[in-house]
């Protein structure tokens, strides 16, 4: 086997077709957009850049057909959170065979230990945790946009090279259709009548003061869980940049308490369902295949964070923003299904929230780690 770092154009083209071809007879697989996985390395428009770095590589055999690949990378603002200093893997690929696999991990850990990294966590994403993190053990179903899938051997590639799980990651299903309990609803109605509490759905027009919003409530919200890093002012405008070509500004939703903000959800038509048959390039007939779709065929929504200040969180804001969501979706009659994705193991209130509105299990990512 021979192993070789991205740095050619080549090596790019390379990297990104690993995934087509250890796919290519997965029905259930949608290829992530080649930009999409490009951008993650790029420092132009990837700003963890600026406070980290990244690398990845090929593997191919001895007749020189690529059998897998990996990416290694530094988070600085994470890495010294830990007991130990901690970086990261990610776009793990590779073929059923335990020395590939064992070849790329040990790869990504040696260049890990140069930048004195102690331990690993993947496979992960250099960037936030809405794309391209954690490892599908359970639900093996096509996935909705930035959801990493994977073939069920992975599990055992990972846990024989030594990887702990570190936390669990769900995702469950709402059926759109399905009404919300008497004592939801109830709530929810209750909460939207008190004085003070209002409630607006995103808007372009107003771009820096809904990410003025999101970011006052983020970083009050998710605070005081581990390995926290606030988040920035360019992270949710590059963010924004990414959904705006699928965005739809009535599944963003905002909740305010005398004018403070208090409260968000953001929601995005499932983009996978308009670019499964692009096989990751957004030519000039993929842009009209994905115009058309988007307009066509979309029946599924994902869901891609929430989060409440603190003092807000037993406030059944999060009812009131599911409620305002249901009646703009009903008439439409376009959706079926609401991907709440993915709540952390250690995430109690998430968990209840997922329980009140009537989620059901889908699937099961891993994060995991590897001490050196």
């Amino acid at each position: 086997m021979n192993i070789t770092e991205v740095k050619s154009k080549a090596d790019k083209t390379a990297f990104l077709n690993v995934a087509r071809i250890i796919y290519k007879d997965d029905p259930n697989w949608v290829c992530p957009l080649d930009n999409d996985v490009e951008a993650v390395f790029d420092p132009q428009r990837n700003n963890f850049h600026s406070h980290g770095c990244a690398t990845r590589w090929v593997l191919r055999n001895n007749k020189g057909d690529l059998i897998g690949r990996i990416a290694a990378f530094v988070n600085n603002e994470k890495a010294y959170k830990n007991e130990q200093p901690t970086g990261g893997c990610g776009f793990f690929e590779c073929i059923d065979d335990q020395d590939a696999a064992f070849l790329l991990f040990n790869t990504a850990k040696a260049w890990l230990q140069q930048q004195g990294m102690q331990a690993m966590d993947g496979p992960i994403n250099f960037g936030e945790n809405d794309n391209f993190w954690g490892l599908l053990v359970e639900g093996f179903i096509p996935p909705s946009y930035g959801m990493n899938y994977h073939l069920p051997y992975y599990n055992a590639l990972f846990k024989a090279y030594g990887f702990d799980t570190l936390y669990e990651q769900i995702t469950n299903h709402l059926d759109v259709h399905k009404p919300f309990s008497e004592r939801f609803t109830k709530i929810a109605n209750w909460v939207m009548a008190k004085p003070g509490y209002t409630f607006e759905h995103f808007k372009l027009s107003q771009l820096e003061k809904f990410a003025a919003d999101f970011i006052e409530i983020y970083n009050d919200g998710w605070q005081d869980f581990d390995g926290f890093v606030p988040i920035t002012h360019q992270t949710i405008m590059e963010s924004l940049k990414q959904m705006k070509p699928i965005m739809d500004e009535k599944l963003i939703w905002f909740a305010y308490v005398d004018g403070e903000p208090a409260s968000f959800i953001v929601i995005l038509p499932d983009a996978n369902q308009m670019i499964k048959p692009l096989n990751g390039k957004l030519n000039l007939w993929g842009k009209l295949t994905f115009i058309y779709r988007k307009w066509r065929g979309v029946t599924r929504m994902r869901a891609i964070v929430m989060g409440t200040k603190q003092k807000f969180q037993k406030h059944g804001l999060e009812s009131c923003l599911f409620i305002k969501l249901k009646e703009y979706v009903l008439p439409l009659k376009q959706y079926d299904e609401l991907e709440l994705s993915w709540v952390g193991d250690f995430n109690d209130k998430m968990i209840a929230i997922h329980q009140a509105v009537g989620a059901t299990f889908a699937k099961k990512h891993l994060t995991m780690r590897y001490k050196f």
